[in-house]
């Protein structure tokens, strides 16, 4: 799997666990929803700005958020 989907999954993934909308963790991360969709479904590469406030939006920090992230 290629990191860019691997990240969109992790994202969705605690995105569902925190029972958070698409919109709403956008809107908590200061981005763009549709941005957030297309993220999500590997159509963008995120920038690590960008991915530093989803992670910040979702309570958590990077380490946790690469932890579960295979080679």
């Amino acid at each position: 799997m290629s990191i860019e989907k691997q990240i969109g999954a992790r994202i969705k993934k605690l995105r569902i666990e925190k029972k958070l909308t698409q919109e709403q963790l956008a809107w908590d991360a200061a981005v763009d929803r549709t941005y957030m969709n297309h993220v999500e479904n590997s159509r963008k590469n995120i920038s690590v700005r960008s991915l530093e406030k989803i992670v910040k939006a979702l309570n958590t920090d990077m380490s946790t958020f690469f932890k579960e992230f295979k080679k």
